[in-house]
């Protein structure tokens, strides 16, 4: 089967999601939905409360990562859930993918290090296409790889497409949607305010490159600072086969087609907070336990030395605004999740904000301690939790209601 096939075929779901009437907002709702245009524009008039209707339960529904005989994770980077509960992640260390059964018993590499077929080098993103089928994009390879029932089922050129883009989500007819990589630090002495990215669309079989759409991608580098350690992002994730925008400094959300019209931005009001030396007191215990580790041979006294010169702009930035969310991403339901904002980088423990595909704000749910989120599909949860070892382990949550 061709992979636009297999690929359009795992998308129809999405995109049936996406043509459905979005309802109107309950005369008692805090929010108003207005058409513009063609867009659809729900703006709430404050930050909404509450409690998402779905938690974590107290304990997850399979670990891998500490039994014997299990997989050594050492750098989860990405993961994705098949229907069955089983997973396929991603080790950025061992450069390895790796398939979990349902059960979280046994394991199988899927994929090794390397450039020959049905090896990587680095995986960007990865899109599980139905049981079993995982689609694996390496822009270091230039390539797409389809993997199916463990087995390369095809390889795409991808060479023409991931030079500063890399693959984001799967548009409703198969194709490919990418976005902007981060950029390298030569390029940060641009003088705009902020350096623009692009959306588009790829078509594997025939090489199209499409770009559909420009956005606010990196902002400039504030002055005196060498790196700003609190600075806005922008991120683009694809929800239900649409590209999906956020700039962290903006209460804002925008909905576009795979051809970059924009058909749904979601508006709240919200007020950032500011970063307090008391703020700083974790982000320090965290570095400072990082370059222990790292700088192990040196005396204590220089450990402190380098730790506080890594802060220097971060006391720099007392005082400034934070941003009002971490990256988010989109679950198979088409719902958008967006993380608490930590200084530091931290992405354990957070808790996020889920907006359903239609605009609605569904409410917040906490993560379990030391455990970030990778995937959200079936009614399970995806991610990586640290022991108290800190070795990485994978686990499957069912979300209770």
């Amino acid at each position: 089967m061709k992979p636009h096939r297999w690929i359009h075929a795992a998308a129809m779901p999405a995109a049936l999601a996406t043509c459905t009437d979005h309802p109107s907002a309950p005369a008692d709702s805090p929010y108003q939905i207005d058409d513009s245009a063609g867009v659809r524009i729900v703006a709430y008039d404050r930050t909404p409360t509450g409690e998402a209707a779905f938690r974590f339960p107290a304990e997850p529904r399979y670990h891998h990562g500490a039994n014997p005989g299990d997989y050594t994770f050492r750098a989860i980077r990405i993961g994705r859930l098949f229907p069955d509960g089983g997973a396929v992640v991603s080790d950025e260390s061992n450069g390895e993918v790796v398939d979990l059964s349902p059960a979280g018993s046994t394991h199988e590499v899927l994929a090794g290090r390397g450039e020959g077929p049905g090896e990587v080098i680095f995986v960007y993103s990865m899109f599980a296409l139905g049981q079993d089928s995982v689609l694996v994009a390496d822009p270091r390879l230039g390539r797409a790889t389809l993997f199916a029932g463990g087995s390369v089922a095809h390889t795409a050129d991808l060479r023409p497409a991931t030079n500063r883009l890399g693959v984001v989500g799967l548009g409703s007819s198969g194709e490919l949607l990418l976005a902007n990589r981060v950029p390298s630090r030569s390029l940060a002495g641009f003088e705009e305010e902020w350096l623009a990215g692009h959306m588009a669309r790829y078509e594997m079989e025939t090489g199209a490159l499409d770009t559909v759409a420009s956005y606010d991608h990196m902002a400039r580098l504030p002055t005196g600072l060498e790196w700003d350690p609190i600075g806005a992002v922008a991120e683009v994730t694809v929800a239900a086969g649409q590209f999906v925008q956020t700039r962290s400094d903006r209460p804002e959300i925008t909905w576009r087609l795979p051809d970059g019209t924009v058909t749904q931005i979601v508006r709240w009001q919200a007020e950032p907070a500011r970063l307090t030396e008391d703020l700083l007191e974790r982000v320090e215990a965290d570095e400072l336990e990082r370059n222990r580790i790292s700088y192990s041979t040196l005396p204590y006294a220089r450990i402190r030395e380098i730790t506080q010169r890594d802060l220097a702009d971060y006391r720099a930035s007392i005082g400034r605004p934070l941003p009002l969310f971490g990256p988010p991403f989109a679950d198979a339901d088409g719902r958008v999740w967006l993380p608490s904002y930590r200084p530091g980088g931290a992405r354990e423990g957070l808790s996020y904000t889920v907006v359903a595909s239609d605009g609605e704000w569904l409410g917040t749910v906490q993560a379990p301690p030391r455990f970030r989120i990778l995937d959200v599909a079936g009614g399970l949860v995806l991610g990586v939790r640290r022991d108290e070892m800190d070795v990485e382990n994978v686990v499957v949550w069912e979300l209770s209601l």
